[in-house]
């Protein structure tokens, strides 16, 4: 109220239960006075002081550390907790939210996608620095137990909204000026209509057209199995050091990579009489842990990449999982379902050329990204 006013000023009811809660706010079921079924995105009272204080003695400790320990200094340490404090405190305006939730369901018209996926409409009207009015999209998690039981039935479905989910993600990396950051699968959602359902864009990465191009050269080389490529790829985009062991980094990299295809969804099995249901759930520690173990060996190897990169790299974790759980037979680098980039592949057998896309800059051609 202190937000918007009264709450009978704008809203007919509201759930008092909160559908969801997190760290920094929690969400609300309610309806407007015209009839909408809305959700109400809450901030916590006090959660931006506690969390500029607590960050700030994160940030100050890493320095601290660093000028200890000088040769921890390679790592970035101080790097990461800066980012991590600039990233955090963005959350915390809804507004910067609400507008990257505009920008991406303005991509999804622009693409002819809203067939396909959507985000939340936002209420502006309704919507401050601490309180967000967003559409109740109709729907459940990804890995929802009953989205896991539909797919059971019906594995085509399953396919066919992650392949879906993947397509519509890695053609907005390429055409708009930001990319959704956060896809763990509480903000990816299967609705009613069928379509896919995106939320929550309080964090959200931009690339440089450098590291693009560094993304595509590395997206070829994985697609053919091409460690060294890999390692070429890595070394344009990122800093190094000095000169980079090539032979010696791709090794390091065919180790994470046999790792990354060892890992296997948790599957929970339980039982009761004349019924027997399953859930999957996917550990993020251990998509944390491929992603540090990732970092690890380019630092090891004299590199220093971009945060954005870092954060591109979790989210195809996350799709990598949930193609192992979803589409297990579906292989991303071969199969014609599956558009990298947004670009349909060319066809092997009569030469066409991939229609084109509109670029990382935008379908105008503008420069729109920020570097990193």
């Amino acid at each position: 109220e202190e937000e918007l006013g009264p709450i009978s000023r704008t809203f007919a009811s509201v759930d008092q239960k909160p559908l969801a809660s997190a760290s920094i706010a929690q969400v609300h079921k309610a309806r407007l006075l015209s009839g909408e079924e809305v959700v109400i995105k809450v901030q916590k009272p006090g959660i931006d002081e506690s969390l500029k204080t607590d960050l700030g003695f994160l940030y100050s400790a890493a320095r601290i550390l660093e000028f200890i320990q000088p040769e921890w200094e390679r790592t970035s340490l101080s790097g990461v907790t800066g980012d991590l404090r600039a990233s955090m405190l963005e959350e915390l305006d809804f507004n910067k939210e609400a507008k990257n939730t505009i920008e991406f369901r303005r991509f999804l018209l622009d693409e002819g996608l809203m067939g396909a996926a959507t985000a939340p409409r936002v209420y502006l009207e309704y919507t401050t620095k601490k309180v967000m009015t967003l559409e109740f999209l109709k729907g459940v998690s990804l890995l929802d137990e009953s989205t896991i039981s539909q797919v059971s039935q019906d594995p085509e479905m399953g396919m066919q909204t992650i392949i879906t989910a993947l397509n519509i993600w890695s053609k907005s990396v390429t055409t708009m000026p930001f990319f959704h950051a956060d896809v763990h699968a509480g903000n990816l959602m299967l609705l009613e209509d069928g379509r896919v359902g995106f939320i929550d864009f309080g964090i959200v990465g931009r690339i440089s057209e450098k590291v693009f191009r560094s993304v595509s050269e590395l997206s070829a080389a994985l697609a053919v199995g091409d460690s060294q490529g890999m390692a070429r790829a890595l070394c344009n985009m990122g800093a190094a050091d000095a000169t980079v062991d090539i032979p010696r980094f791709a090794k390091d990299i065919d180790r994470v990579m046999q790792r990354l295809n060892n890992v296997e969804p948790d599957i929970a099995v339980t039982g009761a009489p004349g019924s027997v249901s399953a859930s999957v759930s996917i550990d993020e520690s251990e998509i944390t842990d491929l992603l540090l173990e990732f970092v690890d060996v380019t630092e090891n190897n004299g590199l220093k990449l971009p945060r954005e990169f870092g954060l591109l790299v979790k989210q195809s974790l996350y799709f990598d999982r949930y193609l192992k759980i979803l589409a297990p037979n579906v292989d991303v680098m071969n199969d014609d379902r599956v558009m990298l980039g947004g670009q349909a592949r060319p066809d092997s057998q009569n030469g066409e050329e991939p229609e084109k896309s509109s670029g990382v800059n935008g379908a105008n051609g503008e420069v729109a990204v920020i570097d990193v």
